[in-house]
């Protein structure tokens, strides 16, 4: 699996499981199987995520180590 930075995003955040499942209108364990690797997340939720926490998506997947806000 790859290595996502949603867990980190949401816990930097004080926001719950179920607060970002909400968001991406999904249930709580459908989105602890995201942060726990068990399933990958798509690419619509990862997408979601990124306009919700403002960063690009290549640092959500691990792609660069350091957070750029979208434009």
């Amino acid at each position: 699996m790859q290595n996502y930075r949603i867990k980190d995003m949401r816990e930097d955040s004080d926001k719950t499981q179920e607060e970002i499942a909400t968001i991406l209108g999904i249930k709580r364990q459908q989105y602890a199987r995201y942060e726990s690797g068990m399933q990958e997340i798509p690419l619509h939720h990862l997408i979601t995520l990124a306009r919700f926490y403002n960063v690009s998506l290549d640092y959500l997947a691990g792609l660069v180590a350091t957070p750029k806000p979208l434009n």
